[in-house]
């Protein structure tokens, strides 16, 4: 026990030499948390739609009307030939269409004659679908009921526009700007935890260039304690990152992380486990520190960004999304995904275990190379 505290020490005091930068390993998380504002922050709240009236029926004019009517969308009233133009260059967020011959259709009580042009997906259909169709749906109620007379059809709209029901609203907070904060700011502390591993580690491929590492086992000290010591002050400095970085969210930034403190401590103390394991190979299957930081960079930036550490997951490809299945960093951010959905440790197991697995197999990886290698050879 003597010997792993002493090599706890030794270790800090090499970290602090060998990494004289040591300060912006446990600074980095602020960065992640700003960059992380400034993407989700730059998203506007209020949605912009164009209309193009080819119509030029009441009906139509009334929903144009129906649109202007509701909170946080802004209406612009555009030609044929300005879509593409306003989609393509995001003025709008998305285009509809009333052709020739809506007005008929929604009185006949078969509403056609309507398109939508957008490039932004579920975020402008999904309004499309609960408030556009549900005011068209009403109206061709309207239209079947008055047999598609047009002056029955305007009385009974007249009536139904001054019914004396009422209809109470409450706005409900809007949690997905903090659920996005609070994701992203992790994929930047995931990407950050993994770079200060594989630094951290490739102490000791210092350590063995300038043969510390091989005087220190010719004392009673063995190679397991080295790593091992090596291992702790790691996972000092990642649970520094971690508990910062949720600090400075909760308490600084006054962001709701949607789950409990101690739960995403857990699930980022797991994930530093697997962020620990995979520098350890890295150094494991180098024999330089030149050749540590190439495969650093070829493994920890890509399987970041396949994640989904940066962007939704689901804005890449079906393929892409398959592949990063496989990555722990998808695993890390699913579970804090549904962890913020509601969901308790409990029903989450198989992503804690597969978690646990990824970490287990790496370092298992590492110790078989390490065990493997018995060259005594300075490193060049």
């Amino acid at each position: 026990m003597r010997d792993i505290l002493w090599l706890i020490g030794k270790t800090l005091r090499t970290t602090f030499r060998y990494k004289k930068n040591i300060l912006l390993y446990l600074a980095a998380p602020i960065a992640g948390i700003l960059v992380a504002l400034l993407a989700v922050g730059g998203q506007e709240s209020e949605m912009t739609i164009g209309v193009v009236n080819q119509d030029e029926g009441s009906i139509a004019t009334e929903t144009i009307a129906f649109l202007k009517g509701l909170d946080n969308i802004q209406v612009k009233e555009l030609q044929k030939g300005d879509i593409t133009e306003n989609v393509t260059s995001r003025k709008v967020d998305g285009v509809i269409t009333l052709e020739q011959g809506y007005s008929k259709s929604v009185l006949a009580g078969a509403p056609d004659h309507i398109g939508l042009t957008s490039i932004k997906g579920e975020s402008v259909t999904g309004f499309v679908k609960s408030y556009l169709y549900q005011y068209i749906d009403n109206l061709s109620a309207l239209g079947k009921a008055a047999d598609g007379d047009p002056d029955t059809f305007a009385n009974m709209y007249k009536d139904y526009q001054q019914a004396d029901f009422q209809l109470t609203t409450n706005t409900l907070a809007d949690s997905s700007t903090s659920k996005n904060t609070t994701l992203y700011s992790f994929g930047f502390l995931i990407m950050i935890m993994m770079t200060s591993a594989a630094n951290l580690s490739e102490i000791i491929l210092a350590e063995k260039e300038n043969r510390t590492y091989f005087r220190l086992l010719s004392t009673p000290i063995t190679a397991r304690k080295y790593i091992l010591s090596n291992i702790i002050v790691n996972m000092m400095v990642m649970f520094a990152q971690v508990i910062i970085t949720l600090v400075l969210l909760t308490y600084v930034f006054q962001i709701d992380l949607n789950v409990p403190f101690w739960k995403a401590l857990v699930v980022m103390a797991i994930f530093s486990l697997i962020s620990i394991g995979a520098s350890l190979v890295i150094v494991a299957f180098s024999n330089s520190r030149g050749s540590s930081k190439a495969l650093m960079n070829l493994v920890i930036l890509p399987t970041v960004m396949l994640s989904g550490c940066f962007w939704p997951v689901e804005v890449m490809p079906e393929s892409i999304q398959k592949i990063s299945e496989f990555l722990p960093q998808r695993w890390t951010l699913d579970t804090l995904t549904k962890l913020q959905e509601g969901s308790t440790f409990g029903s989450l197991y198989l992503n804690i275990l597969i978690l646990f697995a990824f970490a287990a197999a790496l370092f298992l990886i590492a110790i078989y190379k390490f065990s493997h290698n018995n060259s005594t050879r300075s490193v060049i």
